[in-house]
């Protein structure tokens, strides 16, 4: 006697809309049990299983037509352990809801991405990453986890138990089971200071270490087809909350006028240039300062439906990479690019398929919005940026579109053979599959 109910009929789709399908059914569990469920109606009819949490990937790495699990019911924080500094969660728990809870408990995570409408296990399993040389992606503060195999078992993974189980589970990308829960090591509730002020390219990549040695979470924004960058520090402070956003700068300028004039260049593409330069001076060349808990400074509102690429290539080759994508863009005028290029700093860990597998890691995340939902030619800007990283070693960030096959992750991940082989053992028959990962597999 079947518990759980599906439906049949649901449209899935991905924040950004840019990525969609119709599963042939959809489950919303409430218990493991109900998950076992699935798996064995699954096994028994020969369905593929896809699991999802906040939908927020801009790729199709979650999209199935075989059975959807969404994960949004299995929510709850199960234990917090204020000795250790630990909290163990259910994996469909989305990181805005989590926060309010590690408040309570004067807890926080020392590292966040840029969105919390997504859940704790989809975070960790596309290797999502924020900045800061001193500290990993997300996944890194992962330190316990549970996962329902394909046949129902349910395995427990730490350093110390299934530990090679444990360093592919990380970074999952949803292909090895089905996380249940996880234990997060969090630190001291803490307070973040963002300060950003303007720059040059010249100066910030000539400058690199001394950047990265000031300020804890550095990053940096570039203004393609100009010399233009916002350079952002965001550091441990004692200071009260303080906000410089204003609805007309934030809203009315920086998104209501940038979407119109966006749109209009679609028509002239010559006005993208100009675009970048207008609002870096509109918007980013008078200092900014911050302050608030750590959580609401690290996660900021996304406005725009958007495409984006994110690498990460070897932390040395950050300037040589940088300069290529200038000389590209300045060499080929009639390729344009949206600002900001993003530019984020990551310490190398032991997760197999972690895009900073043992080496300090440069995040370069390019994007082109759509106005009004209406798509923008970027495929000369999409193919110049992936050779260029190619060229220089780089790793393509599992949730973002990308156009690697099985032979490009071969040459990038040393580990690879050995993800792939525990995959293997652990899904044989490839239950957890779908078009995106049969790319990355076969």
């Amino acid at each position: 006697m079947m518990m759980v109910h599906g439906y049949k009929g649901v449209k899935f789709q991905n924040w950004a809309r840019t990525y969609g399908c119709f599963p042939e059914m959809y489950y919303q569990p409430t218990s493991v049990e109900e998950i076992r469920e699935v798996l064995a109606l699954a096994r028994q009819q020969n369905k593929r299983v896809k699991v999802v949490g906040g939908g927020h990937s801009p790729s199709d790495i979650a999209c199935t037509d075989g059975f959807m699990i969404h994960m949004g019911k299995m929510n709850r924080i199960l234990q917090v352990d204020k000795e250790k500094k630990q909290v163990t969660v259910e994996a469909g728990i989305l990181l805005a809801d989590l926060h309010p809870e590690l408040d309570k408990h004067g807890l926080a995570m020392s590292n966040l991405g840029a969105v919390s409408d997504v859940t704790v296990a989809g975070v960790i399993g596309s290797g999502t990453h924020n900045t800061g040389i001193k500290h990993g992606i997300v996944a890194t503060q992962v330190v316990a986890l549970t996962l329902m195999t394909a046949d129902g078992t349910i395995l427990e993974c730490s350093e110390s138990s299934n530990a090679e189980l444990f360093q592919a589970a990380r970074v999952h990308l949803g292909c090895l089971g089905v996380i249940l829960s996880l234990t997060l090591q969090c630190v001291p509730q803490f307070h973040l200071q963002e300060t950003s002020f303007p720059s040059t390219l010249k100066e910030v990549l000539d400058n690199l270490d001394s950047h990265l040695k000031k300020s804890e979470y550095f990053r940096f924004l570039w203004f393609p087809h100009s010399e233009n960058v916002s350079v952002i520090y965001q550091d441990h402070t004692n200071k009260p909350p303080l906000s410089s956003a204003s609805w007309f700068w934030d809203y009315a300028i920086g998104f209501y006028l940038l979407e119109f004039l966006l749109w209009i260049s679609t028509f002239l593409p010559c006005l993208v240039g100009w675009i970048n330069r207008f609002f870096f001076w509109f918007l980013f060349t008078r200092k900014r300062e911050n302050s608030n808990l750590s959580h609401k400074i690290f996660t900021y509102e996304c406005r725009f439906k958007q495409h984006v690429q994110d690498w990460a290539i070897p932390r040395e080759k950050t300037k040589e990479a940088l300069l290529e994508l200038k000389a590209m863009l300045e060499a080929h005028p009639k390729v344009v690019a949206h600002y900001p290029v993003e530019v984020r700093f990551t310490q190398g860990d032991d997760i197999l398929l972690s895009p900073c597998f043992q080496r300090d890691s440069c995040y370069m995340n390019i994007i082109m919005y759509r106005p009004y939902g209406k798509d923008v030619p970027r495929l000369d800007y999409w193919l110049a940026y992936e050779t260029i990283m190619k060229k220089v070693g780089g790793r393509p960030h599992w949730a973002k579109a990308h156009n690697c096959t099985r032979k490009d992750f071969e040459k990038m991940y040393p580990a690879f053979p050995k993800f792939c082989a525990i995959r293997e053992k652990l899904d044989p028959s490839g239950m957890f599959l779908n078009a995106y990962l049969e790319k990355v597999f076969y």
